[in-house]
């Protein structure tokens, strides 16, 4: 028997894990097509439920008693009319062909993609781009520059007034210093300020060494970001509040 014929008909297969245009022969049994779209769609032959719809009409099982000999050519197959595929067994005893979380995955060693003549690394190297280029800024120097950025993008000037962030903060006070602090850790401008009343941490001085003049408590050393310039005027505590204080 021949299973292919000039009359084979152009249609789409759609299962869970596929969708594609597939000739199919009408000289075909049921059972030999399950057999033909196992590999396709990743479902047994034994546990496909098949159906041919055409057009808007309803779909139209494709089965019968016996599927070893009932041939296609008892099904209006027409070109491009879609075969569905379902597949009937338990959803745990199914393959998710589309999770690709337990494929194995080649991952090359890092000394071996350092040392390829056709990588985008080689590449970079070759134009001296990037972490590559002789000129380029330290990471401490990128900080450093970033917060001299900040400072200009914020308007951060000397004797200017600020308020603290965030907003719930609500202190305020008068910038008396900007620049490098050694003796605090990490790199990059900060911004010594004049607390209008006594909640800071210090004088205006760390370890030892005098940043600016203020009285106890009265100081604070804080990142640009922390800096709100505004003509904001000191607060007014009033009386009752500052008994409590």
């Amino acid at each position: 028997m021949s299973l292919q014929s000039a009359a084979d008909v152009p249609l789409i297969v759609s299962s869970p894990n596929s969708s594609s245009e597939r000739r199919i022969s009408p000289a075909w049994t049921i059972a030999h097509l399950k057999s033909r779209l196992e590999p396709i769609t990743g479902v047994p032959a034994g546990s496909q439920q098949l159906s041919l719809r055409l057009a808007s009409q309803d779909a139209v099982p494709i089965s019968a008693a016996d599927e070893e000999q009932t041939r296609l050519t008892s099904f209006p197959l027409q070109p491009y009319a879609e075969i569905t595929v379902v597949d009937t067994r338990p959803p745990a005893a199914r393959i998710d062909f589309s999770d690709l979380s337990a494929v194995d995955k080649y991952v090359m060693p890092s000394t071996e993609y350092e040392n390829r003549a056709d990588s985008v690394l080689a590449w970079k190297k070759a134009q001296k781009l990037g972490r590559f280029d002789p000129n380029a800024p330290s990471i401490e120097q990128q900080k450093i520059l970033a917060s001299q950025r900040e400072v200009e993008e914020r308007g951060l000037a000397l004797s200017g007034r600020v308020r603290l962030l965030p907003e719930s903060d609500a202190r305020r006070g008068t910038i008396a210093y900007i620049g490098a602090v050694p003796e605090i850790p990490g790199v990059g401008v900060w911004i010594g300020v004049t607390l209008d009343e006594p909640t800071g941490k210090n004088d205006g001085s760390v370890k030892g060494k005098r940043y600016f003049e203020c009285g106890n408590n009265c100081g604070v050393f804080i990142r640009p970001e922390r800096c709100e310039a505004g003509d904001f005027p000191a607060l007014d505590l009033g009386d009752e509040d500052m008994e409590e204080l």
